[in-house]
This record gives C-alpha cells, structure tokens and sequence, in this order.
C-alpha cells in the first residue's frame, strides 16, 4: 500500500485549517454578521427584480403599445439601482469592521512568534519583518477584496436564479447546468493555482535562504572546497522557481474557459432555445428577463469571483498559510531511523548500508580521574525528544535519544539551519521539549530552580552579553567570589589575554557597543570559562573568531575539568573532540571522527580538505 508523503499530509493538514481561521473573524461577532446579512439583501434587491421589470416592461409596456407604460417599469429598475447602491454603502463599514480586527489579531500573532524566536535561542531570520509588513498588509487587503466579491458573487447569483425561478422556470434547464459546469471547472483549477502561487512563494523564500547561507558560510565553503556544490544548489533552487512559474503561467489562461462555460453558454443556450419556450407559453418579456438575469447578473458574477478568487484569493491563501506555518526545515527522522543509526544499524529507507557501529558510539567514555570538584551530576541524557517550533511546524527532532555522559566531549556538525542550536537550547533548559524528557544530571532542566541550573551548566550563544561596567565584573558574573588570579588565569587560558591588556586592564569600564563581536565573544567565553558549572555548551560561540584563537579557546574548554558539548561553526573543531554527533535533517550519526567519516557522506562533504593529514597534525586530539 503506498503512504501517502508526511510533507502531502501536513500541506492537506494546512489546507484544511485555513477555512476556520477565514471564518473566525465573522462569527465573533453575531450582532456585526447579522447587519451584514441584512444590508446586503437589501443589496440583492436589483439582482432579484431586474428581470421581472424589463419582463413587464415589454410585455405591459412596449409590445402592448404602451412605451409610457414601459418606461415607467425600467424607472422603477433604476431606483431598485439605487437602493442596492445605498445597502452597498451601509455594508461596507461592516466590513473594515471585520477586517480590520482580523489584522489586528495578525500582527499580534507575527509579533509575539518573532518574540518569542529571538527569546528562545532560534536563529532569528529577517522573515518576521516580511510577515509584519508586506505579507500581513496583503492578507488584509486580499481578505477584504474576497469578503466583497464573494460576498457579491452569492448576492448577485442568488437573486438572479430566485427571481428566473418565478419568471421562467424552463429557463434553468439553459441556465444552472452550464453554469454549475463552469463554476466547478474553476474550483478545481483554483486549488492548483494556490498550489502552483505557493510553489512560486516558496521558491523565492528558499532561493533567499540559501543565498544567504552561502554568503554567511563563505569562508567555509572555500575553505573545505566547496564552491561547485553550493553553486550546484543555488542553481537547482532557481530551477524549481522557474518550474513554479512556469506551472503558474499555464494554469491562467484556463480562467477565460471557465468564464466562457459559466457565463456565456448559458446565454447561447437560452437564445436558441427561445423559440421552443415561446412555444411552450413563455412571453418575449419573460425570455427577455431570462436573459437579463443571466447579463446582468450571472455574467458579472461570475467574473467578479474568476478575477477575485483567481487574484486576491490566491495571495490571501498562500500568504495566510505562509503566516501560520513555520519555515521550511529537512524532514524530521523518526524514532526508529534515529535509534537505528545510533545503534549502528542500516536506517531504513537508505539507498545504501551504512558501515555498522558500535553501539557504543551513542556514549562517550568516562574518565576516572576526572572528577569534577563541584558535587553536582551534570550527565545529559535526551529520551525520545519531538520538538517543534509551534503547532503548525514541522519536528527538528522526532524520537531523538542521546547520552552523554560526565566529562565527555560531543562536538554538533550539520548544515546551517539543521537544528544544532535548538539541540543546545533543550540541554540547557532554554528550550523544552515537546514531548519526550531532557535530563541534567538526572533532572529535567526546566524543573531547576535558576541557581540550581546555574550550578550544572553555562551557555555561550552566537551573539555574547557583555554589559556596561569594568572588565572584572562582566568576567566574575557567573562567579562573584573569583580571585584575581583566576580571573586572570580563565582569560589567559581563552586566548583573552592580550585584549585584557588592550582595554586597560581588569578595572577598565567598557563599553559593549564599542567592542567588536570577537571581542565580546572573547569575554563570554572567559566568563564561562571562569564560571562553576561542570558543563559548557558553546553554541557557535567562537564564530566571530580567526581559526587560531578558536582552537585555542576550545581546547582550553577541552583540557577545563568537565564536560563540553560544542555547536560547531568550523568542521575543524570536530577534529579536536572525543564525539561527534552529525545532524542531516533524516538522521543523525554520532561516533568518533573517523566513525563518521565513514558512515556519512555529508560529513565527508563537509570535512573536505580538512581531511587532509597535513592540516589534521596541526589540530591536536584533546582527551584522547
């Protein structure tokens, strides 16, 4: 039996919640919906009485010989006009008072998840200012434009086919069938178009993302040789952009069928089927107002909601979903490929083996004697952690499992965006965990009282935090009590020395915005070093640092009792570590270097040149 792709499902999943978030906004509110309903019949009102007027009109009036008569008739049609003209202008304040709320709420939601990204240890991307502005303004006017023509289109469509129901009832044999033809045709193509305008959105978001992978990670990409396979990626993303439009473009020119099957083959049909209703007791004003109704209302309808719909409606869907759904992450492995692979086991639905493992290489060795002096239990254990940011986005980690136990050191490889940072984040209790459990030292972070986790962990992210004040207290932050000397001792030890001097000195006052983010980078990374807790996590914390100085700051961590996990922003530092867990976005691989070399292509590609034996004797093995 063929299942059915988890991307299809959740793309059907979406789809399906669209509708609710649409018709929220009008069932909040009773009392605005029914002053809606009811200023808009009083809008319907030319739609339902223009064909029994011109009907009277020619038969009371013109074809009796009675223009006076006649033209009375067609007067009374221009005033039905004018008092659909006045319920039009009633109903429009409703409306903006139903869109504008539904912005609102918009802007809320875009605000408070960008909020919460850059609290909560996720990269933070430049799309939540495309959200709030571009993307939330086009939702509110798209939403706006499809209430009005939808709106309209019901109107104009239910007075026309009530009013040929008292005025000519044979005429719905010419009228509804191709009508109901037409209409289907295009809902049918409208979903393919939201389908193919998606495509197209996603496409740019992905050509942009990885551009500016490239651009972030160009030293590296040189460095490891990997210019053609980066320029191959970039050049397979523009083609799926291409594809998209392409697939776009063709479906367009199918909407003038769709209004040729439901707005003018009905007319056709009724003219050539006059004579035969004549015949069966029609009047010509009835046939006349027959065909009234389908110029002047069936006709304008039905164009009004092709060009809507096929317009507004596809950018309200497609930006919509693109608000409430989280950016486009690698498939999340699945407990089973994870356990399997970690294990040492072939993952399943792998082309090919991979080279078996230990099942060992899920845990790093202890060291006897190396005890740490502080008396608190800092091993790290992940127990079939799913984790995901918000409902509607797709798992980083399904059913992971990992150990680690005291005095390890685990170095986290993998592409940009892969989710290394939010591996830092659960371990060190910024993030939690869906579901599963995270252990610190046996105790789930997140249960920890502030001091408590303090005591087992430190963590240094991408962007330091240095404030206002001298030197010293910005290094004696995580230990208030450090002597002097070893407060010069953890700089030394970091590389951090000579900026020390640079700044005058311990007691000098600094200022953070006039250091740069290497110089920052430097103090947190003293900090921690100085700081008591048995575990470090550096997440990318040397990336604002030249190779040299990063070496030497981690392994100055590395030889620091305790243990090290390291979110990696050079392959390098995988050369200096006992472990290393490598994260491709269908599973992870996680064993000595040479494990990994061997059972993982990507980390082959990612290691590239830094293979090579003379630049790994420059890179010396700590706690080997």
């Amino acid at each position: 039996m063929r299942r059915e792709p988890r991307g299809d499902a959740r793309n059907r999943t979406r789809r399906e919640a669209l509708l609710p978030l649409l018709v929220a906004p009008l069932t909040a509110r009773p009392g605005l919906l029914v002053g809606l309903v009811l200023w808009s019949l009083v809008e319907a009102a030319p739609a339902l009485l223009a064909g029994h007027l011109v009907a009277r009109a020619v038969d009371q009036g013109f074809a009796a010989e009675a223009p006076l008569t006649g033209l009375a008739w067609l007067a009374l049609m221009g005033v039905g006009i004018f008092v659909g003209a006045w319920g039009t202008r009633q109903a429009y304040p409703l409306l903006a008072d139903v869109v504008e709320p539904f912005r609102d709420d918009l802007v809320r939601q875009v605000t408070e998840s960008s909020l919460d990204q850059a609290v909560s240890g996720r990269p933070v991307d430049a799309s939540g200012v495309s959200r709030l502005t571009l993307q939330v303004e086009m939702v509110r006017e798209a939403y706006a434009g499809v209430l009005m023509v939808v709106r309209g289109f019901l109107l104009t469509v239910g007075g026309a086919l009530f009013g040929l129901v008292f005025l000519a009832p044979p005429a719905l044999l010419f009228v509804v069938p191709p009508f109901l033809a037409g209409l289907g045709l295009f809902l049918v193509l409208l979903r393919r178009m939201a389908s193919a305008q998606r495509d197209v959105i996603v496409a740019d978001e992905h050509i942009a993302e990885a551009a500016g992978a490239a651009h972030a990670a160009g030293r590296d990409i040189v460095a490891c040789g990997a210019e053609d396979g980066v320029r191959a990626e970039l050049m397979d993303r523009l083609g799926a952009q291409e594809s998209a439009a392409r697939r776009l473009a063709a479906l367009m020119p199918v909407r003038v069928l769709c209004l040729a099957v439901a707005g003018w083959l009905p007319l056709i049909l009724l003219l050539a089927a006059a004579p035969g209703l004549r015949a069966d007791g029609l009047t010509t004003g009835a046939i006349l107002g027959a065909a009234t109704y389908v110029t002047g209302g069936l006709q304008p309808a039905v164009r009004s909601l092709i060009q809507g719909l096929g317009g507004s409606g596809l950018r309200l869907a497609v930006a919509l979903r693109r608000i409430h759904e989280a950016s486009p992450r690698p498939a999340a492995p699945t407990g089973q490929e994870l356990r399997a692979t970690a294990d040492g086991r072939r993952p399943p639905h792998k082309a090919s083996p991979v080279p078996p493992a230990s099942p060992a290489s899920l845990v790093s060795p202890v060291s006897p004697t190396r005890a740490f002096p502080y008396g608190v239990a800092y091993d790290i254990e992940l127990t079939a952690v799913t984790f995901g940011y918000g409902p509607h986005a797709d798992p980083v980690f399904r059913d992971l499992d990992l150990v680690l136990e005291e005095g390890g050191h685990l170095v986290v490889v993998g592409p940009s965006g892969i989710g290394k940072s939010t591996l830092s984040g659960l371990i060190s209790g910024v993030l939690e965990p869906g579901s599963g459990r995270v252990g610190l030292g046996g105790t789930p972070p997140a249960s920890l009282a502030p001091a408590d986790l303090s005591a087992r962990r430190v963590l240094v992210p991408q962007e330091a935090y240095v404030f206002s004040g001298t030197l010293r207290e910005n290094l004696r932050y995580l230990r208030p009590d450090a002597s002097e000397q070893d407060v010069t001792a953890a700089a030394d030890a970091v590389g951090a020395g000579p900026l020390v001097a640079a700044l005058g000195g311990l007691g000098a006052d600094i200022d953070p915005v006039a250091l740069s983010a290497g110089e920052r980078q430097q103090i947190a990374l003293a900090r921690a070093y100085l700081a008591p807790a048995p575990l470090v996590l550096l997440d990318e914390a040397t990336c604002h640092l030249d190779p040299a100085s990063e070496a030497r700051a981690e392994e100055a961590f590395a030889r620091r009792p305790g243990s090290l996990v390291v979110v990696a922003h050079r392959i390098s530092s995988a050369l200096r570590a006992q472990r290393i867990l490598l994260m491709d976005g269908s599973r992870v691989v996680i064993g000595t270097h040479d494990e990994v070399l061997e059972q993982s292509h990507l980390y082959r590609d990612l290691v590239g040149h830094w293979s090579d034996d003379r630049v790994r004797a420059t890179l010396p093995r700590s706690r080997s």
